[in-house]
């Protein structure tokens, strides 16, 4: 469990037309984001409700407002990233922040200076939020100890990466609606999938089924109830196992396809890229068994052929180009909500405009 310096934020219930929902009657509890395992299904609700009006903002002719003026948002990327850094890059931008990217090979990170170092310059500056991409699971709660900037964890290693899981969650609700008890299934590399598991925290707290699967060599250990020892109970959510797709596919409301990297086939994990793709690739004929109205969603980047087949990933019920513009919605909201400011009445009447 992640121990967090309370910001409390109080979101506005004002609607916006057109929204069936209003903003939660909530507190948001968090000074940083660095995982949804502590985080309640009301607080969880109260970023997708606000990245509603985060959406309609996006949606303008000229997607820009002052929300955040005076805001200093640094990217702290360790590792490459597309998708990630472009979209925290933007979600600031829209809200008016000041945004500085670092890259790591051309900063002091190339003379020896340690992450610990890095975060205290950055706050020395006074920036307010460091958004952090490092290979090594837990580098994101290392910084948070040594900051009173908020920090974001943008991906740590195989560990989590929760703002993908709460897009991912604002994706699947745009949708589907109530996300209690729909199926939602995962297929691929589970065990080294920081997507997957900061999708466990966030599915479980919405109510939702989960299923995984995958070849046995590609699933965590301790999934299973009868594999746990006392003290690990809640390492991971509980969710149903299953190593036959086509089983495991059965009346899914959504279906999540995870990357595979070549990786694991050198590692001996799996016999071969072919045999994975013949045995657990995502395909048509295979999702004619989940409900008719399913959803495809995959995190990005995509290996079409390998885990996904590439006439599907473009198919009518694939949803994954939204997730990319749904990211920036979420992590507007997340950058609004960590900023500590009280009111999010200037954003609704921005979105309104």
């Amino acid at each position: 469990m992640t121990t967090t310096e309370s910001t409390e934020t109080t979101p506005s219930t004002t609607e916006t037309p057109g929204q069936t929902s209003s903003l939660p009657e909530s507190t948001w509890n968090h000074h940083h984001l660095l995982d949804l395992d502590d985080c309640s299904r009301t607080e969880i609700e109260t970023v997708l409700t606000l990245a509603d009006r985060m959406r309609e903002i996006l949606d303008r002719r000229i997607p820009r407002v002052p929300a955040l003026r005076g805001f200093t948002v640094v990217n702290l990327f360790y590792e490459p990233s597309t998708r990630t850094r472009a979209s925290f890059e933007l979600a600031g931008k829209v809200l008016g922040a000041d945004v500085i990217s670092v890259n790591s090979s051309t900063s002091s990170i190339q003379k020896g200076e340690s992450l610990i170092d890095t975060v205290r310059t950055m706050r020395a500056m006074r920036t307010d939020a460091i958004v952090i991409r490092h290979a090594m699971a837990g580098a994101p709660y290392l910084a948070a100890e040594h900051t009173d900037a908020s920090i974001i964890n943008a991906g740590d290693g195989a560990h989590a990466h929760p703002t993908q899981a709460l897009l991912d969650l604002y994706t699947m609700r745009r949708h589907v609606g109530d996300l209690t008890g729909k199926k939602v299934v995962m297929v691929g590399d589970i065990a080294h999938s920081r997507v997957a598991r900061s999708d466990l925290w966030g599915l479980a707290a919405m109510g939702a089924k989960v299923v995984v699967c995958g070849p046995p060599t590609l699933l965590p250990l301790g999934l299973r109830a009868q594999d746990r020892p006392s003290h690990a109970e809640s390492a991971l959510p509980p969710v149903s196992i299953e190593t036959n797709i086509d089983v495991a596919l059965e009346d899914a409301d959504v279906v999540i396809a995870l990357r595979l990297q070549s990786e694991r086939q050198e590692a001996g994990l799996l016999p071969s890229l072919h045999e994975y793709a013949a045995n657990y690739q995502v395909t048509a004929e295979r999702l004619v068994r989940a409900k008719p109205d399913h959803l495809l969603m995959h995190p990005g980047p995509k290996n079409e052929g390998i885990e996904i087949a590439g006439d599907v990933a473009k198919g009518d019920r694939s949803i994954i180009e939204e997730q990319v513009t749904n990211g920036v919605a979420v992590r507007m909201a997340l950058l609004y909500l960590l900023s500590g400011r009280v009111d999010s009445s200037e954003v609704i009447a921005e979105a309104r405009a």
